[in-house]
């Protein structure tokens, strides 16, 4: 692991720089929103604006990679995403608070499509699946580490954001001034949703009820936790149990994942999601009840993320999985843009703890429905499904499909290594 990390320790250290900017920015919004007296119902559509502009760049970045190249992509949208940070402080409004979401969404969406295209050119066949788990991890982290960051500054002031901007703004110089010679940038066009419904109601279905969730967990999250009277560090720590319980349980869940019927253990996750959210819901106020849910319901999402990619590809040829894999993208982007509208209407209408009554009914849904999937067609035996990746939400289509490529390889080595059955 050490000589694979070598060679890409760069990319991944500007990665954890990125991340460290991006989520003290998300979760200064629900912060400083709070502050200046923004309603949830504003608060939900300037989170919504970040997952409009990020579904956009996901599709447009390629072309503008093709015409120009990668570094001056890599360059302008980084340039622009630090501008973008800056300007939060100094137009203090919903409307442009939208319009700048929108714009730090695109960029942070291009700059993921820029820099998985880097690691997957550095990688082989062989070292693919251990670079993307470094890279999702380096995400994580990043995350996590932004939260502690939030508690050196006041969100009255302008000096968090400066800060996340120049995170962004140092990141680029590790990664630009490293970097191999440009990789071949193609990402396949999405499969239509008609025909990814057809191919996995499950997968599709499951993945848009996700992005909701997603979405309004990282979105909603700090404006939950400012309507109910959280100290900044307090909503600090509540965001950072969200992405910790996805670090731990990644891997128990990918390891049960290759062994077993998918769809029991997306059943399973989503009731133990639901679950914790209800007793977030009935735990009020009291701090420590609140991060354990937290912990529990953010720990269950991104594993489910992955768990429907694989399971859809189950169900695929591999020449299908790129389209798929986009397809799928797309798909829970759309829940991402519409979960924290529904839910800051919720909180706005029926008070802040309907936060948790939300993704209690979202992980309900998702667990009914996987169950009556059960009944309408049999399971792939787990000896032929394809290996589980930790996908992480961020990832973009040059991710998944790197990951789709890798969990095909993986799976048929595993398959040939398997001793021929005994015949008697």
């Amino acid at each position: 692991m050490f000589k694979v990390l070598s060679g890409i320790w760069a990319l991944l250290l500007g990665i954890v720089l990125i991340m460290l900017g991006n989520g003290m920015h998300f979760t200064l919004i629900g912060l400083r929103g709070g502050l200046e007296g923004f309603s949830a119902t504003e608060l939900a559509i300037v989170t919504s604006g970040y997952f409009v502009g990020f579904l956009s760049g996901a599709r447009l970045t390629p072309s503008l990679i093709h015409n120009v190249g990668h570094v001056r992509v890599f360059a302008a949208l980084g340039s622009f995403m630090s501008a973008g940070l800056i300007a939060f402080p100094l137009l203090v409004e919903p409307w442009a608070w939208t319009l700048l979401r929108v714009l730090v969404g695109f960029c942070m969406s291009g700059v993921y499509v820029t820099a998985e295209s880097w690691l997957n050119d550095a990688s082989t066949n062989a070292t693919r699946g251990k670079v993307l788990s470094a890279y999702m991890i380096a995400q994580t982290l990043g995350i996590i580490g932004a939260q502690g960051l939030l508690t050196l500054g006041d969100a009255q002031t302008s000096v968090l954001f400066i800060g996340a901007s120049i995170l962004v703004s140092i990141s680029f110089a590790p990664i630009l001034l490293t970097v191999a010679p440009a990789p071949k940038t193609e990402v396949t066009r999405p499969m239509p949703l008609r025909d990814l419904f057809v191919r996995s109601p499950l997968g599709t279905i499951g993945i848009f009820l996700l992005g909701t969730v997603y979405a309004t967990q990282s979105g909603m999250g700090p404006v939950f936790g400012t309507l109910i009277g959280m100290t900044a560090s307090q909503i600090s720590l509540f965001i950072a149990m969200l992405f910790a319980g996805a670090l731990v349980f990644q891997y128990p869940i990918g390891w049960i994942s290759d062994r077993v019927d998918r769809r029991h253990l997306i059943l399973a996750a989503s009731l133990i999601a639901g679950a914790a959210c209800l007793c977030g819901y009935m735990a009020g106020d009291a701090l420590w009840p609140l991060m354990a849910s937290a912990f529990v319901a953010g720990g269950m999402t991104t594993p489910l993320y992955a768990l429907f990619l694989a399971y859809t590809n189950d169900f695929l040829a591999p020449e299908d999985m790129p389209a798929a894999s986009g397809g799928l993208v797309f798909t829970f982007g759309l829940g991402a843009i519409i979960g924290p509208l529904a839910t800051g209407w919720a909180m706005e209408s029926a008070g802040p703890y309907t936060f948790w009554l939300v993704l209690a009914v979202t992980f309900g849904a998702v667990a009914l429905y996987a169950l009556y999937r059960m009944t309408q067609r049999p399971g792939v035996p787990a000896s032929q499904t394809d290996s589980y990746l930790g996908v992480i939400p961020t990832a973009s289509p040059v991710a998944i499909e790197a990951a789709s490529a890798w969990a095909v390889e993986q799976a048929e080595t595993d398959r040939e290594g398997e001793p021929e059955p005994v015949r008697t």
